[in-house]
């Protein structure tokens, strides 16, 4: 599992990634945006064509988790319950 962060787009709608996430991302890198009802996805554009498929599985196991969640699916949990849950994945 990820990183997750928080981040809000601006009145032109521009977003900033947080400083965390960025990794190798710099200046100029070209990013595509996929975009599924809820979900958006950025992927750097020399990484997109190798991993598509398994970019198509994330969104769609995400999609599935979401609309499981709007079900009342999920269980609550304490933040660090959650975290020593994630690092066991």
């Amino acid at each position: 599992m990820g990183n997750i962060a928080i981040t809000r787009m601006s009145s032109k709608g521009q977003i900033v990634i947080p400083q965390e996430m960025r990794g190798d991302l710099k200046e100029g890198d070209e990013l595509v945006v996929l975009k599924n009802e809820d979900q958006i996805i950025l992927k750097k554009v020399d990484k997109f064509s190798k991993n598509l498929e398994e970019d198509l599985k994330f969104a769609k196991k995400t999609e599935e988790a979401w609309k499981r969640y709007e079900k009342g699916e999920f269980k609550e949990t304490s933040f660090d319950d959650f975290i020593e849950e994630m690092k066991r994945w």
